[in-house]
C-alpha cells in the first residue's frame, strides 16, 4: 500500500507539474501573439517579440511552438486578438496588489479578477488607485559569473540604466521603462543572453504581513496567478523570514 500511494503521489505531483507548465506555455504564448501584431514577425527587428522569445526560452518551451505561434499571429487569420488591461486593488491588511493582463474578453477577466479579490479579503479599485505606490521601471538580470562587479556597473551605465546591484546571487540591472530594450540589447551584446529581462513594479513602501494576514494574501496571488487571462501580479508586501518559513512548510 506504501508503494501504492507514493506512485499516486507522484502522479499527482507531475500532474500537477504538467498543468503549470501548461499554464506557463499558454501565458508566454499570449505575449507571443500580442507582441508579433505589435510590429514585424521577426524578433531581431521586434524588440517586445523578441523578450516574449527569451521567456518563451525560459520555460523550455519547443522552438517549433515559438514558431507556430508568431505563425498564427501573423498570418491571414490573425490569430487570437487579445488587449492589454491593468487592474489594482488592495489585498488583506491593505496590500496594495496590481495585475496585468492579456485578454479576449474584458468581461469575463474583470469579473474573474474582482471575485478573487472580495473572496480573498481584498477589493478591486479603479486604474492608478494603488500603482502610485510602485515605481514602473526594466530590470535586467545575470549570474555572478557573467562579469566583475564594475564591468556590470559600467556597461549598465553606459548602456543608460539607472542602476546595477551585484552580489553572490547575480547582477541586477534597473533602468527607465523607455530606455528597456536599449539597455538589454547592449548587456546582451557584452554580456551574452541575460537569465531575465521584463518590465517590473517595484513598490515604494511595505506592508509586513504575521502569519494570518500573509496565508490569506498568498492565497489571492495564486488564484490571481491560476487565471489564463492574468500575466503577472504584484503586491507591496514583506513576510519575515520566520513566517515565510511556517507559511512554506
Amino acid at each position: 500500500m506504501a508503494g501504492h500511494s507514493q506512485f499516486k503521489n507522484i502522479m499527482h505531483r507531475k500532474g500537477a507539474q504538467d498543468a503549470r507548465r501548461a499554464k506557463q506555455f499558454a501565458k508566454v504564448i499570449r505575449e507571443i501573439t500580442v507582441a508579433a501584431k505589435s510590429g514585424l514577425p521577426d524578433p531581431a527587428a521586434n524588440p517586445r517579440l523578441r523578450a516574449a522569445v527569451s521567456a518563451a526560452q525560459k520555460v523550455n518551451m519547443p522552438k517549433d511552438t515559438v514558431e507556430r505561434a508568431i505563425k498564427k499571429a501573423t498570418g491571414a487569420g490573425g490569430g487570437d486578438d487579445y488587449v492589454e488591461v491593468r487592474y489594482e486593488g488592495y489585498g488583506p491588511a491593505g496590500v496594495a496588489v496590481i495585475v496585468e493582463a492579456l485578454t479576449d474578453n474584458r468581461n469575463r477577466t474583470a469579473s474573474d479578477v474582482r471575485a478573487a479579490f472580495s473572496k480573498h479579503g481584498g477589493s478591486l479599485g479603479e486604474t492608478n488607485s494603488v500603482s502610485f505606490m510602485f515605481t514602473r521601471l526594466g530590470v535586467i538580470s545575470y549570474p555572478a559569473a557573467a562579469a566583475s562587479e564594475d564591468a556590470m556597473l559600467e556597461a549598465a551605465i553606459e548602456a543608460g540604466a539607472d542602476n546595477a546591484e551585484s552580489g553572490p546571487d547575480g547582477h541586477e540591472v534597473t533602468c527607465p521603462v523607455e530606455a528597456f530594450f536599449e539597455v538589454r540589447d547592449a548587456l546582451e551584446a557584452r554580456f551574452g543572453a541575460p537569465e531575465t529581462a521584463k518590465l517590473d513594479w517595484r513598490p515604494s513602501t511595505v506592508v509586513t504581513l504575521d502569519e494570518e494576514k500573509g496565508a490569506s494574501l498568498l492565497k489571492l496571488l495564486d488564484v490571481l496567478d491560476e487565471s489564463d487571462d492574468v500575466q503577472n501580479v504584484y503586491a507591496n508586501f514583506d513576510l519575515p523570514d520566520a513566517v515565510a518559513e511556517k507559511l512554506s512548510a
